[in-house]
């Protein structure tokens, strides 16, 4: 179960350190309005239900502070090898194509220790500043 601040489900994103620092600054400053998940690993295996358009999430630091709120303004599900271009550049990261944005979150939950095909269920969220 994931962690309540003020009543709001948390919202955390990468790992902590660097990573969580840096996606914490683009969505400040406007550039990340979306970010994936995976539905097994970040959801399931957490007993949360996916977020729902409207809901107001509490965007944590590495101190786990809540430094800004973010809402839910679309929410997708679908299989990784479905993920769009619409979707990756909007995450902000610098993807380069949707092949790029890919390979990098293959690497990243690969390295986690999840395993992820192309019929994976990824939760592509979009958000917004509050």
């Amino acid at each position: 179960m994931w962690l309540r601040v003020d009543g709001l489900r948390t919202f955390e994103m990468g790992t902590p350190g660097e990573m969580r620092q840096r996606l914490n600054d683009l969505i400040l400053t406007g550039r990340k309005r979306a970010t994936a998940g995976l539905l097994a690993y970040d959801y399931e295996a957490e007993s949360e239900e996916v977020e729902r358009v409207g809901e107001r999430l509490a965007l944590l630091d590495n101190g786990r502070h809540k430094i800004a709120e973010v809402e839910v303004t679309r929410v997708d599900v679908v299989p990784f090898r479905e993920v769009t271009w619409e979707f990756a550049d909007a995450e902000g990261e610098g993807a380069r194509s949707v092949e790029h944005w890919r390979e990098g979150h293959l690497r990243y939950w690969t390295a986690r220790g999840y395993e992820v095909g192309d019929d994976t269920a990824v939760v592509c969220l979009w958000i917004r500043l509050l």
